[in-house]
């Protein structure tokens, strides 16, 4: 199965120019305030692409998903919208959620600690991909200050829940792939520091051998 894997496009979809796949998955951060004008905007993207499936984790951005939930899955549409919640498509399981470290005032906040370990003990364990909006902390989570600012709490639940694919976004300047302990994990952040496009999607196989990048351009 190919998984077209994007993240933080900020309102710049449009722009892009998806690769072919049998799974297209957004990691959070698909507008800019989470207004509904934008989450609308997305959702017509959405439609307008021909992959099989669809899937949707929403980020700090994305305001409507967690003021309006309601609404904001229903401008969505025909999409897979995981919040802390799974899909089995055809015979691949997936599980995702939108928590993440407290981060200014931003959606989808939960302290360090015991919050956010209740999140990530609802992952099942063997999934095979998991979709966060925040990294694990120590795994592609490096800011422009040289600090790391992923999730230890993730970090901590990983090998229980032992995805093959590990999909993330949140933290733009760590764009990119990293491969170990069994497990392929992708920052698919596609903006840069200005909000602005500066990379392209992550095209990643899943087979029974496991998970690996097919094009994963700088």
């Amino acid at each position: 199965m190919r998984f077209v894997c994007l993240s933080d496009t900020h309102g710049s979809h449009d722009r892009l120019e998806l690769p072919a796949g049998d799974v297209l998955i957004h990691a959070g951060d698909f507008t800019r305030r989470g207004t509904i004008d934008e989450v609308a905007a997305f959702a017509a993207f959405l439609r307008g692409q021909p992959h099989r499936h669809k899937l949707v984790v929403a980020g700090n951005h994305d305001f409507l998903f967690q003021e309006q939930r309601t609404l904001a899955r229903e401008i969505l549409g025909d999409v897979h919208y995981l919040e802390d919640s799974g899909v089995d498509l055809e015979g691949v399981s997936l599980w995702g959620s939108p928590w993440q470290p407290w981060f200014h005032d931003w959606a989808f906040n939960l302290p360090r600690g015991e919050a956010l370990e209740r999140v990530w003990a609802g992952a099942p364990t063997g999934v095979d991909v998991l979709i966060t909006h925040t990294p694990p902390l120590g795994t592609l989570d490096l800011t422009r200050r040289g600090e790391r600012v992923g999730c230890e709490s993730l970090a901590a639940a990983l090998p229980r829940i032992a995805p093959r694919l590990h999909l993330f976004g949140h933290i733009h300047e760590s764009h990119g792939t990293d491969c170990r302990h069994g497990r392929l994990s992708v920052n698919a952040s596609l903006c840069g520091r200005g909000l602005s496009l500066e990379h392209r999607p992550v095209v990643v196989d899943l087979d029974s051998d496991g998970a690996r990048v097919v094009d994963a351009p700088a």
